[in-house]
């Protein structure tokens, strides 16, 4: 069984969105399926059944391991690096009403 070794508080912070939905969808007009949400820097990204998986090109951008479901707040994570979900210690809360594209 594979388990995570990026459950650590460098990666797992508790953290601000960074946008009211896809912070790049938002940017140029597109639309996303479900939203995800960076541990580590609260980056706001697209789920890669978004046609711009945001979410994942922010991981390869940054190398930022850990992120979290986040329309509404899902209770569950994810390990880019290791490709596992994760058991998150909390949810993030949102901001403010999420636009929905579906």
């Amino acid at each position: 069984m594979t388990r995570c070794t990026h459950m650590n508080s460098e990666t797992v912070r508790d953290v601000t969105p960074s946008a009211l939905g896809c912070e790049e969808c938002l940017k140029t007009g597109s639309w996303w399926v479900h939203l995800r949400l960076c541990r580590e820097c609260g980056h706001v990204g697209c789920c890669d059944q978004s046609p711009n998986r945001h979410a994942t090109a922010h991981f390869r951008e940054t190398g930022h391991p850990i992120m979290e479901g986040y329309d509404p707040p899902e209770g569950w994570g994810w390990c880019y690096a290791d490709g596992i979900e994760v058991d998150l210690p909390d949810q993030t809360p949102q901001r403010g009403p999420i636009p929905s594209f579906f």
